[in-house]
């Protein structure tokens, strides 16, 4: 958004402000690390954990270690060459410092030192530096452990030599500042997934990690690589063949690595890095791998009669339905769109990618006609599906349901039609669903009941999905459609809140429509549109006194301040115990109550637990996941 200049202020050479050093950082953090939230905090971690990487890459490291200590500062060691210390030519200053605190210095610039590396943008680590609140670091050279301190990206010690070293490689300890970032707690599970990542990128080197929080202590070390990785992906999961397929080649001076294996869902989980970076947007090798696939398994499949000449051939979406794939290239010179690198735009990796794809999957598949088999009859059955769906689609249309023609007879709406002042809460049963209508304000809360669990979408195509009327009835009523017909600009609800009851089968529930809303309708999630009401559990009393706690520690506390004698504790084990009015005062009004918004990453967290299920025949199995808005424990299926 641009700033609005200031009525009358004057437009002269002393407006314009030549940031010195790394204030430019300071000013505006955003445009170096994406945000100041917790994802912010946590590139901080990835900019330094991508220095000790790009030393694996060079073959000079073999061990990292990665410790979160309990005064919220993280430590990251590796024994590669150490940063250079000695006095730099040009600017007569120790070189680690110029490292530290001048933009755009680095030796990534130099083919020479660093064949291939992740971060080229110049800045990565004199970022970390600047947003720290203060900054150590150790380098093990030449014998010697130098050692200097920073404090908001300025050194306030000199560099100086504090011992004798053995062997070689850099520690950097930091601190970030609580006056940028909005939270400055490292969360395990973010930082040991990325580790984990790492190591199956890297198989090479092993990765320790610490947190001296709880006291976890874990080694990550996977010397199957990407073929590993895939397994990974797949754990839990009824596969179309026992071990991955590998393909790898250069192309030019582009390295790629491909695994890919399938499984019997209906869902595609493909992750693409580029040295090592996740591309989590994509970029142009996911286009040129998607391309080469399907080219690829159409190719085979016409050639054996799979497809018919004049029948339409297998889509995109058709030949990656249950894959589970890792791409990883190296490239020299890589074009990030974007500071935090999410996604790749060198226009010349895309016919890379591709052409290996074309070359080395024919290959396999000619080697190895069973599995093409498998690939192809799953990929033929998907197109099938296809086109049921959009048969059971257009009968859904013809209904008026996918068009909003008729909403859903249990929905009580509200009478607003502004989209952004609109709620829509989803209760769990009709009894909730009853106190909920009579507790909201009628003006701008709507409510939908949905009796019992939604369909569990990750085990059905979109056919079942839309011939199921508690889903049929959800996606008419949110009114942006599904799929390909997905229109945003047709949301009728700017806030959608999961209500659920806050015990086992309210956390299934409440599961089940993340994993429908992240697979079928992601871009309510990626627009922060979706949330979690967080219901009270206890009521705690004592004559006219009465407080609600939302947790075991609340209640405790109210327990504390009352006195056990005479205090009456009213546990609500669900929403339809509440009134009307308890269930509005807690968990429907604006002004007291708590809601959670939904990320990308507690969606996918949801996801990832309901993609390990299998068939309804299956003995149901203790699952465990920790994500805050997700919240489900000792969930039995």
């Amino acid at each position: 958004m641009a700033e609005l200049a200031v009525p009358g202020a004057a437009y002269t050479a002393s407006s314009i402000q030549i940031l010195e050093g790394l204030s430019a950082v300071r000013k505006r953090p955003g445009m170096y690390i994406g945000s100041t939230d917790s994802r912010g905090l946590h590139q901080l971690v990835e900019e330094v954990l991508d220095n000790s990487i790009d030393e694996v890459l060079a073959g000079a490291c073999t061990e990292i270690t990665l410790v979160l200590h309990s005064d919220g500062t993280c430590t990251v060691r590796d024994n590669g060459r150490g940063i250079p210390v000695e006095i730099h030519p040009k600017y007569n200053r120790p070189t680690l410092e110029i490292v530290l605190t001048v933009l755009h210095a680095g030796s990534k610039f130099d083919r020479n030192t660093y064949k291939v590396s992740g971060g080229l943008h110049g800045v990565g680590i004199h970022v970390v530096n600047a947003l720290s609140e203060w900054f150590d670091v150790q380098v093990r050279r030449d014998g010697q452990i130098y050692f200097q301190r920073y404090e908001r990206g300025a050194p306030v010690s000199p560099l100086k030599v504090i011992g004798k070293a053995d062997g070689t490689g850099t520690e950097q300890r930091f601190k970030p500042d609580p006056t940028v970032f909005e939270t400055v707690v490292f969360d395990k599970g973010i930082v040991a997934r990325r580790l984990k990542e790492l190591s199956f990128l890297n198989p090479q080197v092993a990765i320790h990690f610490e947190d001296e929080r709880d006291g976890t202590k874990e080694t990550f070390h996977h010397v199957g690589g990407i073929t590993e990785f895939v397994l990974d992906l797949n754990s839990g999961k009824t596969t179309l063949f026992p071990q991955p397929i590998y393909l790898h080649a250069k192309r030019d001076q582009t390295d790629v690595e491909i695994a890919l294996q399938y499984n019997d869902g209906y869902n595609e989980a493909t992750l693409a890095f580029v040295n090592n970076i996740n591309t989590i947007d994509g970029g142009s090798h996911v286009v040129g791998f998607r391309a080469g696939l399907t080219r690829t398994l159409n190719d085979y499949a016409r050639k054996r009669s799979f497809v018919k000449g004049d029948r339409e051939g297998l889509t995109g979406e058709d030949v990656r339905e249950g894959l589970a794939c890792v791409l990883s290239i190296k490239v020299l010179e890589p074009q990030f769109e974007g500071q935090t690198k999410g996604r790749l735009g060198n226009s010349e990796v895309k016919g890379q990618v591709e052409s290996v794809v074309n070359d080395k999957l024919a290959e396999f598949l000619e080697e190895h006609p069973a599995v093409a088999q498998a690939l192809i009859v799953k990929a033929v059955q998907a197109s099938q599906a296809r086109e049921a769906a959009r048969k059971a689609r257009e009968l859904t249309r013809r209904k008026g349901l996918l068009e909003g023609g008729g909403l859903p007879g249990k929905l009580a709406d509200c009478h607003s039609r502004d989209p952004e002042e609109c709620e829509l809460f989803l209760v769990e049963g009709d009894s909730a669903g009853g106190t909920a209508k009579q507790g909201r304000d009628r003006e701008f809360q709507a409510v939908l009941p949905l009796r019992g669990k939604i369909l569990n979408v990750e085990k059905a195509r979109l056919d079942a999905m839309l011939q199921n009327e508690r889903i049929r009835d959800l996606i008419t009523a949110i009114g942006i459609g599904i799929g390909d017909e997905l229109d945003l600009t047709k949301l009728r609800y700017h806030k959608i809140i999961m209500m659920t009851d806050a015990d086992v089968d309210g956390s299934h529930i409440r599961t089940l429509l993340l994993t429908l809303f992240y697979r079928k309708m992601p871009e309510l999630i990626q627009t922060g549109h979706v949330y979690i009401a967080q219901a009270p559990l206890y009521q705690v009393s004592k004559g006219a006194k009465s407080v609600y706690a939302y947790t075991d520690e609340e209640r405790d506390k109210a327990i504390q301040e009352f006195g056990t004698k005479g205090t009456t504790i009213q546990r609500y084990k669900g929403l339809g115990e509440m009134n009307a009015e308890q269930l509005a005062v807690t968990t429907m009004h604006p002004g007291s109550r708590t809601l959670l918004k939904v990320t990308v990453e507690d969606a996918q967290l949801a996801d990832q637990l309901f993609s390990v299920l299998m068939g309804e025949d299956v003995e149901p199995r203790r699952l465990y996941i920790q994500a805050h808005a997700v919240e489900v424990t000792n969930l039995d299926i």
